[in-house]
């Protein structure tokens, strides 16, 4: 083939110094409007063609001041706005951040309750990754795998309606214990749940995994080692794609998982396939644990035996005198829960990582008991910040077209990001 020649009229209209074919680097902002950017999240690129060779991740497009409104509330008041940090896994939040004021209070919930809030949140985590790798196929051209995965999705989400009403912004927990126990007939449809899951994810499993449009887009692409991962503060499916095997409810036991047969899959190369893989497996394990639940949860009350931290029934509030003013003090008086002196950390294992809320309380000296009715501080942990800080050493040398995998193996959720 002969070489190309440049035209002698464009040639003639070049500077006697300038040479004829140029390679210069572009600069091209990807959101905060491209869609998948989730419209608050801005990648400055610096290309070489289609080769991304310098790259800067700008957050801060949603700001919430959610741990500013927490400490501007009462104990049980706060519950509403952890709803709002993963909203595909919400249940996970509420449930976290009551683990974490009990711990300052010293009390712990019976083995039902307990056992509820494992239910929840496995429910809330495979909700959570059906919408990771449904949306990451998605953004790939694997339109019917987003449609099996929120029919799937679709399924929790009734679960959860059934048992407190709400499908995104749940307000599954209470400090001390449940809003309600389950309904009749609840573990039945659990156990169907699953087992649609099981099938959705086999559908699922045969049209991507084997996929080589898919595979070639996601294999060795993204790439994060072990090191690197552990050093930029991984958590999560991320981290174990990068083949560590950390995983909060094993680490770290809480709730009744240590009670519970079930694996923490792991990567190999750190890759976007990786990540996909472990959250696949991830979701089987989900499906193990809440079968052991609906088989081992025994009965009894859902709440610790605490008046001064607990709601009474209503048939006691509207029955009897005692129960009237237990709920006057903890409601209408304006006390609400008293909380002693302290700080402390508890972390939980959410859909991106180790979800953990680190809060004070501090001795109202107005008051007589010395307990306060909210956090001096509230500070929470947010398992996606790391993955998103890390992000420009995933996108460099690779090329544009592999920033949106990539992006979609983080799952990043904005109001968990960006507070």
């Amino acid at each position: 083939m002969p070489e190309l020649e440049t035209l002698p009229e464009v040639k003639a209209a070049l500077p006697p110094d300038e040479p004829e074919f140029q390679q210069k680097e572009m600069l091209l902002n990807i959101g905060p409007a491209h869609p998948a950017m989730h419209g608050i999240i801005r990648i400055q690129t610096k290309l070489e063609g289609e080769l991304v060779v310098e790259s800067d991740v700008e957050i801060g497009y949603l700001h919430r001041a959610f741990e500013k409104s927490c400490e501007e509330s009462t104990w049980n008041q706060a519950i509403i706005y952890t709803d709002r940090l993963n909203y595909v896994s919400a249940p996970i939040n509420n449930i976290g951040y009551c683990l974490a004021v009990e711990k300052l209070l010293g009390i712990e919930l019976p083995p039902r309750g307990q056992y509820i809030r494992t239910l929840l949140c496995e429910i809330a985590r495979i909700s959570d990754h059906l919408t990771c790798v449904g949306a990451s196929a998605m953004e790939l051209g694997g339109f019917t795998v987003f449609l099996y995965m929120i029919k799937g999705r679709e399924y929790l989400w009734e679960l959860i309606e059934e048992y407190c009403g709400a499908r995104v912004t749940t307000m599954t927990s209470r400090v001390g214990g449940m809003p309600y126990d389950l309904p009749e007939g609840w573990l039945d449809k659990c156990t169907w749940v699953v087992k649609e899951i099981r099938e959705i994810l086999n559908e699922c499993d045969i049209l991507l995994t084997n996929n080589r449009i898919f595979v070639e887009r996601m294999e060795n692409i993204g790439v994060m080692s072990a090191e690197r991962a552990i050093a930029w503060g991984w958590t999560g499916p991320c981290l174990r794609g990068s083949g560590v095997a950390y995983d909060v409810r094993k680490d770290f036991p809480y709730l009744v998982y240590d009670q519970l047969d079930w694996e923490v899959p792991i990567g190999r190369r750190g890759d976007n396939l990786d990540r996909y893989l472990v959250r696949m497996e991830e979701m089987e394990q989900s499906c193990r644990i809440i079968e052991q639940c609906v088989a081992k949860i025994p009965g009894g009350p859902v709440n610790c035996d605490n008046k001064k931290v607990v709601l009474p029934d209503k048939k006691d509030t509207y029955g009897n005198i005692e129960g009237l003013m237990n709920h006057f003090k903890l409601i209408m008086y304006g006390h609400g829960i008293r909380v002693p002196e302290g700080e402390v950390y508890f972390p939980v294992e959410g859909g991106n990582g180790e979800l953990g809320y680190y809060i004070v309380s501090h001795p109202d000296e107005h008051s007589k008991d010395g307990c306060n009715d909210r956090a001096w501080r509230v500070r929470c942990r947010p398992p996606c910040l790391p993955m998103v800080a890390g992000l420009h050493e995933m996108i460099n040398n690779y090329m544009i077209a592999d920033i949106v995998p990539t992006f979609g193996s983080v799952n990043m959720i904005g109001g968990e990001l960006d507070r």
